[in-house]
């Protein structure tokens, strides 16, 4: 029998994170340190606070960017252009772990909040800098939005249709930086541990999504030709598709070699004899003949509704998924399966949320906090830094604090 491991606190429990942040990139990375137990106090504009939370009011009014990006952390308001509401700021990350940024190019620098200047000052520190572009360089000072960065990065090249490329629909620049952002604190945390010492920490946006890029960027830089954009399709593998079925369903289907295609044939489309037809028999083949390819298995998956279609396909061995909308994902039987929903608290009442997908050993649970309003903790947080009633009334006065 295996022994069940006894609970353990979350890994980042007793580090604390302070994060001056906005829109995506730098709050899905702190809202995973949040996730893993880290404290993260999020400094916010007094006027309105991280614009993000200003993008819609979808979720129960509020912004489900922010919703989605900012569960679990303290918001603190303050006028960094103030020398006293940067004054919090620099007392704040002087007790910290962790500092994070993504302002715009060069202003970090002039509030003395980039990487360097802070890990000068405090040795232990870690600190990020989360840029689109990277601190040098010709790009450095262009403003960079997801979409702008997803079309330097060319992702929008290689996504779409023949006729018309598209951006993703996601922010992936934002999520790929952010997740860098976060495995790249996670490695100087464990170095920290060894040498004592923190450090800078670096990520672009553009840097982060054109890695993700590896496959088409390698298929054209050494290959001589990039991928073809194909829809749903596979630019180098065929069937690999999307296909209408009887109820108006689509189900996507990828078969990835040649015994596969000849049990697609024999047990789907009920054409064996395609198993072994040279214009069929090998991906190449087909491929070469996609059009042909793609009319045999869209008349047989429309003659049949989604679940028949997907029960067939399963029944030969062949990989197949349901073309889902969101809010067929939202009650995907896999997720309510695995129980990975949850509600989370915020200043409209309890949100749906899901897990984290880090699954820990020992049974701890991901602590997966409350979205918070604007300045909510400003007041116990100023406390925290040695301040007194007079002078938080002053700041409040005079609009440095809110």
């Amino acid at each position: 029998m295996i022994a069940r491991m006894e609970s353990q606190p979350l890994p980042l429990t007793g580090i604390t994170v302070v994060a001056v942040e906005q829109a995506v990139a730098a709050p899905f990375a702190t809202r995973q340190l949040a996730d893993l137990g880290a404290r993260v106090i999020k400094v916010e504009r007094i006027d309105g606070g991280d614009f993000a939370r200003g993008y819609d009011t979808a979720a129960a009014g509020l912004a489900s960017h922010f919703v989605w990006c900012n569960r679990g952390k303290e918001s603190i308001a303050l006028d960094l252009k103030d020398p006293r509401g940067l004054d919090v700021v620099r007392r704040l990350v002087g007790e910290a772990d962790v500092f994070v940024q993504n302002l715009a190019q060069g202003a970090a620098a002039r509030l003395g909040l980039d990487a360097a200047t802070l890990c000068a000052a405090h040795p232990r520190l870690i600190a990020v800098d989360i840029s689109g572009y990277g601190a040098g360089g010709p790009y450095a000072d262009k403003r960079a939005y997801d979409m702008l960065v997803q079309c330097e990065a060319g992702l929008v090249s290689v996504t779409g249709t023949p006729e018309q490329p598209v951006k993703a629909g996601i922010p992936a620049a934002d999520i790929a930086a952010a997740m860098y952002a976060f495995s790249g604190v996670l490695a100087a945390l464990v170095r920290r541990g060894v040498t004592g010492r923190g450090g800078p920490v670096e990520v672009s946006m553009l840097e982060s999504l054109a890695e993700w890029m590896g496959h088409p960027l390698h298929h054209a830089m050494h290959g001589g030709t990039p991928p073809a954009r194909t829809g749903l399709a596979h630019s180098v593998i065929a069937p690999y598709d999307a296909y209408p079925t009887a109820d108006g369903g689509r189900v996507l289907l990828s078969v990835q070699n040649d015994r596969e295609w000849r049990r697609l044939a024999e047990r789907v489309l009920q054409r064996p004899e395609l198993g072994s037809d040279p214009a069929y028999a090998t991906n190449a083949a087909r491929v070469a003949n996609r059009e042909r390819t793609d009319e045999f298995v869209a008349k047989a998956l429309g003659a049949l509704d989604a679940d028949e279609a997907l029960a067939r396909l399963e029944g030969a061995g062949i990989a197949c998924a349901r073309l889902r909308d969101l809010y067929e994902v939202a009650d995907h039987p896999q997720l309510a399966a695995r129980e990975r929903w949850r509600e989370v608290g915020s200043p409209v009442g309890p949100l749906k949320a899901l897990l984290p997908p880090i699954t820990l050993p020992g049974g701890e649970t991901a602590r997966m906090g409350d979205v918070p309003a604007l300045g909510e903790h400003t007041e116990t947080l100023l406390r925290a830094v040695g301040m007194t009633v007079d002078e938080i009334a002053a700041l409040r006065r005079d609009g440095v604090a809110a």
